[in-house]
């Protein structure tokens, strides 16, 4: 076996083991406090029941964790795009910023549930409303991470930037962008955690399907194992995203040293 193959080898067991590690302490516990205190089904369910969740609804329980995962993978797009243009687009034009920033502001100020009901209202029980749900939810701390970095700029280049009297769009093209590209790795990481939220809530006001949806159902029937599970499926695709989003960031600012 080749030395690089047994190191990436060795280096993914050694990560599986760190993180399998905790979580298996954690379920050890969850079922000794179950059996211990005698908790009833109804109120915290053992490991073992929502295992048998998983193995009787399985299908069920992914078909409805896809859509609640397009929600949150389309908003994430549509949401970092729209947050990137903007940004973008209130450098380029400082006026911009002056109309743009205090409507920005006013949404991100209203709570997330007071808004939900009439995204639901105008948008229907679909995939719509979650979606707008989602970019509403991340747009502002990618316009604002990605915006702080093009902001920031070396004194030597912007000296530079002056010196050859260079436009304003070579600028951020030539300079501008490079340097912001951290600051927005970092809205990357923060709207890969925060766009599954937007997406759930919008499934709690009103949904025909989804994990929220499901969780919904469960809680009026008293199948809090079922909710578990929603729950484990959510955690995991939460995971599943930043876990992308980080493997993207590494690719994007290559040479920012990470602990």
């Amino acid at each position: 076996m080749p030395p690089s193959l047994r190191r990436r080898i060795v280096t993914v067991v050694h990560f599986l083991l760190k993180r399998c590690a905790g979580l298996a302490v954690a379920v050890l516990i969850w079922a000794g406090l179950v059996h211990l205190f005698e908790i009833p089904p109804f109120m915290l369910p053992s490991p073992e029941r929502v295992f048998y969740v998983f193995q009787n609804q399985g299908a069920f329980l992914l078909h409805h964790a896809g859509i609640t995962f397009s929600e949150t993978l389309l908003g994430f797009v549509f949401g970092v795009s729209a947050g990137c243009l903007l940004a973008v687009t209130i450098w380029l034009f400082p006026l911009a910023k002056r109309a743009v920033m205090p409507t920005i502001l006013v949404t991100q100020a209203l709570p997330v549930f007071a808004i939900a009901p009439i995204l639901v209202l105008w948008l229907g029980f679909g995939l719509a409303s979650k979606i707008v749900m989602a970019v509403l939810v991340i747009f502002f701390a990618v316009t604002s991470t990605f915006y702080d970095g093009l902001r920031r700029l070396d004194p030597g280049l912007a000296d530079l930037s002056r010196l050859y009297r260079i436009s304003r769009l070579r600028e951020l093209w030539v300079f501008r962008l490079p340097s912001a590209l951290p600051s927005l790795a970092s809205g990357l990481r923060i709207a890969a955690v925060f766009a599954p939220i937007g997406a759930i809530v919008g499934e709690w006001v009103g949904a025909k399907g989804g994990l929220a949806f499901i969780m919904l159902q469960s809680n009026a029937r008293m199948q809090t194992d079922v909710m578990f599970a929603a729950l484990i499926l959510l955690a995991l695709m939460v995971l599943t995203l930043r876990f992308a989003v980080d493997h993207f960031t590494r690719f994007l600012v290559p040479w920012q040293v990470e602990d």
